[in-house]
């Protein structure tokens, strides 16, 4: 029988709410809304849901404090909280993340991305639960069990990821073709590349989708901008390496750090030329210069909102003429013994 999922919406304007339902009722939830935290609050005691999408900018009581309230209460201390708001600065969404919430959604939103996230949520949120009816442990479960369990948490982890960096690509000049594209090329360049372990490789492959993250701190018109940027521009754009560094910094999870070093580092050069802080040869890490290199390499051959698509064939030329200044030279000699491989990718 499938599981219907409890959905409590809490805004103080009902016009808000309506957008969600309508939406959601795609999806045949139960939903519940509440137009205040006192509302909230009288719900949550009489009812269990299975996720909360919360407004921050209410009155008397505000969503940060309803979200650490509810996390005070055993049996919404893992319950996924999406907050859905209109701030798009960093600090908010820093502090959603830092009390609790599991996700946060800037309004207007799309139809497609509110369903995609709730649905990922719930779908892990359902994982967790079946863990814990069935009173499963790895701890004692035998290396068989645990590491499959380990392997449908990465899958899982890994579906989560696409949808997220996928969905944060339609406010970007690129596509989240290209977040699959540039992952599968890393993994197929650090396999290569000497200095990694097939374990890296499959560390950058999973982080590689979060490359580009901080993009969702740039101004649309700058972002979607047809024309050369202006040097205010550019110096705006940059800043995408040190957002995404302030969202992944604290993480103590090896795909997230591995995810920090991509972002911030994949616009470094090799010749120190580079941003955000101008790093010079091994002062890059390994997995930023990888993704230097596949970054720039699709980049050039596929069509961007400011310019058209290069051939394989120039865009081949440029990387052999940028090695030594923009990337490292070991780097792109193992990159062009493996050329045929990466072409066969930025042709799918």
């Amino acid at each position: 029988m499938e599981l219907k999922f409890n959905v409590l919406i809490v805004d103080d304007v009902v016009d808000n709410i309506q957008i969600a339902m309508n939406i959601l009722r795609e999806e045949n939830y139960n939903l519940t809304f509440a137009l205040s935290a006192e509302e909230t609050f009288t719900l949550v005691e009489e009812n269990q849901f299975d996720i909360i999408l919360l407004d921050i900018m209410m009155p008397n009581i505000d969503g940060f404090t309803v979200c650490e309230h509810l996390r005070n209460i055993p049996q919404y201390a893992n319950v996924p909280i999406i907050f859905l708001a209109a701030k798009t600065d960093i600090d908010s969404i820093s502090r959603a993340f830092e009390i609790g919430g599991s996700d946060y959604v800037t309004k207007p939103f799309h139809a497609a991305e509110l369903l995609a996230r709730v649905r990922s949520h719930l779908e892990l949120y359902r994982s967790r639960l079946v863990l814990q009816e069935n009173n499963l442990s790895l701890q004692i479960k035998m290396k068989y069990e645990k590491k499959r369990l380990l392997n449908e948490l990465e899958e899982g982890q890994k579906e989560l990821i696409y949808s997220l960096t996928e969905l944060m690509e339609t406010c970007s000049a690129e596509t989240g073709e290209h977040i699959k594209r540039v992952a599968t090329m890393a993994h197929i360049l650090a396999r290569h590349y000497p200095l990694l372990t097939d374990a890296d490789a499959e560390t950058i492959f999973l982080a590689a989708p979060m490359h580009d993250i901080g993009k969702a701190t740039i101004p649309h018109h700058i972002l979607h901008k047809t024309g050369a940027l202006t040097e205010d521009e550019f110096t705006v754009m940059k800043t995408h390496t040190t957002a995404a560094h302030k969202f992944l910094k604290n993480s103590k999870r090896k795909m997230i750090q591995a995810a920090d070093i991509i972002a911030m580092q994949h616009h470094e050069c090799w010749d120190g030329s580079g941003y955000p802080k101008g790093l010079k040869g091994d002062a890059i890490h390994p997995y930023g210069r990888v993704m230097a290199v596949i970054d720039v390499f699709d980049a050039l051959t596929h069509k961007r909102c400011y310019k058209e698509a290069w051939s394989i064939e120039d865009a081949i030329a440029y990387m052999k003429e940028q090695s030594g200044t923009r990337f490292e030279p070991q780097l792109i000699d193992v990159f062009m013994e493996h050329i045929d491989e990466f072409i066969s990718v930025v042709r799918t």
